[in-house]
């Protein structure tokens, strides 16, 4: 056996955990390959000097850019997916997101599909209320607990949703645009991490007024 191999990668090991005490990366192997693959990356490329952004010489922060542009990408799926459910009974692209998600991940309570579609309870409430009237989605009782209300796509649900597939695959495709394959990989990658980041704040449910000390204070004081 490599013993030098060996200390090496256990010192490697405690430098991840050490850096990684806020989560920012999954605690596990997953997240350790992530790590280094982020380290390599940075080595490999200066960003700072080679990406440009609007405003970038007047001083305009690349924080600030980056939050404008993913505002703006949202909005130009918005469009997309508009287009793809034009010519169907959907009313919204959140009717679609719903089945989809209750497809793909099978039954869940109602308060688990909201929050898998980060809304607020109000929103998704109309949400799910618009799917029963239309016969697209169902309750019924938890076999593990009675008080609980599981929401399962209908086989009628099932049929509106594979009519329209083509064309929000189409939607989805047109999203992604002219990146290559290896630029999808790194974006996934790089949206994964922020999710990873994003969720378990959301997931605190923390009062708007205190939401954004409470990031600096507990996700972001020692990474800043």
């Amino acid at each position: 056996m490599n013993f030098e191999l060996l200390k090496d990668a256990v010192a490697l090991l405690e430098e991840f955990d050490i850096i990684n005490k806020k989560s920012s990366y999954p605690s596990s192997i997953e997240g350790f390959k992530l790590w280094i693959c982020d380290n390599e990356s940075q080595k490999k490329s200066d960003y700072d000097n080679e990406a440009y952004w609007e405003g970038k010489e007047n001083g305009r922060t690349i924080e600030s850019a980056i939050t404008t542009l993913i505002v703006h990408l949202n909005r130009y799926a918005k469009t997309y997916s508009k287009s793809a459910i034009s010519d169907s009974d959907f009313s919204t692209q959140e009717d679609f997101i719903y089945l989809i998600n209750l497809k793909s991940f099978g039954a869940m309570s109602k308060i688990d599909l909201i929050k898998k579609n980060i809304h607020e309870k109000p929103v998704g409430n109309l949400i799910i209320n618009r799917l029963l009237k239309q016969k697209w989605i169902e309750q019924n009782d938890s076999l593990e607990d009675k008080r609980i209300k599981l929401i399962n796509i209908t086989e009628k649900g099932l049929e509106v949703l594979e009519n329209q597939m083509l064309k929000i695959r189409q939607a989805t495709k047109i999203v992604s645009g002219n990146l290559s394959q290896q630029e999808k990989m790194d974006l996934i990658r790089i949206l994964n991490k922020l999710d990873q980041f994003h969720h378990p704040i959301y997931s605190k449910n923390v009062n708007n007024k205190d939401l954004i000390d409470t990031v600096y204070k507990d996700f972001l004081s020692e990474s800043n």
